[in-house]
């Protein structure tokens, strides 16, 4: 009985005890330490020439910042233009001289009821004739006239997926085809000139990053190129030592990694530094005539974009730099 409780207490010891890694488990803990370890020591590496570090990552911020305000810039007109689709796209229906007010009701609530429309206002002959006395100033001349010769209008105001040029001209052509209709004006000639300059400047901001990308990345490498010189005593030693091109390379892509990143948080800062001092000037311009612009700052999303992408420009000028320069440290 005491053989067999101890036979037992010994397998229970056993499973109890933890396995041991196998070793996949352990070559994956070896990258995983690798990688971090290069990591902050790339870190450290930068922090022993702060001004160094900083010159450059601000060379990075700037060349990031350029292209960031003039989006963020960008995407403040957007946001004022689709705020006028959605007020300015109107259509105007000039009905038949033989359609009576209350058919011209009936069609505006006919109209209303349409889900491509949202809202109809209904412009009496009468009513007309007042606007365009007020307007015009002829109010004299227009007192020999024996007929009023304005005919009714319904003024149609799409609805806000349906005011952009191309849906509201598909509308229009809609409306003009009902029997009620005389002729139809959609007067958005402005609107599509606003897009058109509003497209163009998207596109020179996307050209405009590219450009400086390749600026990014040629100061990256450069600065790279810099630091392999300065440590080709050092990498010669740890090739010496059996230390492949990985190893050695990993110090100065996450070196350009965090050039990148550096860069990237000072674009935001000069960015929305810049935004936030032009904010007052420019509400109080727009408030002149009478329109709702103002300065967005770089939101969250944005945000991350920037350090993204300075980040991911940062490690591929450095993997680039390494690469090409590397290969020329040998041992003799």
């Amino acid at each position: 009985m005491k053989r067999r409780g101890e036979h037992g207490q010994d397998s229970k010891t056993a499973r109890a005890a933890p396995r041991k890694a196998g070793p996949r488990q352990r070559g994956l803990e070896n990258y995983v330490t690798h990688h971090l370890r290069a990591l902050f020591a790339s870190l450290g590496q930068l922090a022993r020439a702060p001004l160094a570090t900083l010159m450059t990552a601000a060379v990075i911020g700037i060349a990031l910042a350029l292209p960031a305000g003039f989006h963020a810039l960008l995407a403040s007109v957007q946001a004022v233009a689709a705020g006028w689709e959605g007020d300015m796209a109107q259509i105007s229906l000039f009905l038949k001289p033989s359609i009576k007010d209350d058919q011209a009701a009936g069609l505006a609530k006919r109209l209303r009821g349409m889900r491509e429309v949202a809202d109809v206002r209904f412009i009496s002959p009468q009513q007309a004739l007042a606007e365009f006395e007020q307007s015009s100033g002829l109010r004299d001349a227009l007192a020999y006239l024996n007929v009023n010769p304005l005919p009714a209008v319904l003024v149609v105001r799409p609805g806000e997926k349906y005011s952009t040029p191309a849906a509201a001209r598909t509308l229009l052509r809609r409306l003009e085809s009902m029997t009620e209709v005389d002729s139809a004006q959609l007067d958005l000639a402005w609107l599509e000139r606003l897009h058109a300059i509003i497209g163009l400047a998207a596109r020179g901001v996307w050209l405009l990053a590219m450009v400086l990308a390749v600026g990014v990345l040629l100061v990256v490498g450069n600065t790279i190129r810099l630091g392999i010189q300065n440590r080709r005593d050092e990498i010669i030693v740890t090739k010496l030592l059996g230390a492949t091109d990985g190893f050695i390379r990993r110090p100065f892509v996450y070196g350009g990694m965090w050039y990148g990143l550096f860069g990237g948080l000072i674009a935001l800062v000069v960015v929305n530094g810049l935004l936030l001092g032009l904010s007052g000037p420019t509400q109080q311009l727009a408030a002149l005539y009478h329109s709702g612009f103002r300065l967005e700052l770089l939101g969250g999303l944005a945000s991350l974009i920037v350090l993204g992408v300075g980040a991911a420009l940062g490690w591929l000028g450095a993997w680039l730099a390494v690469s090409r320069h590397l290969r020329d440290v040998e041992p003799v």
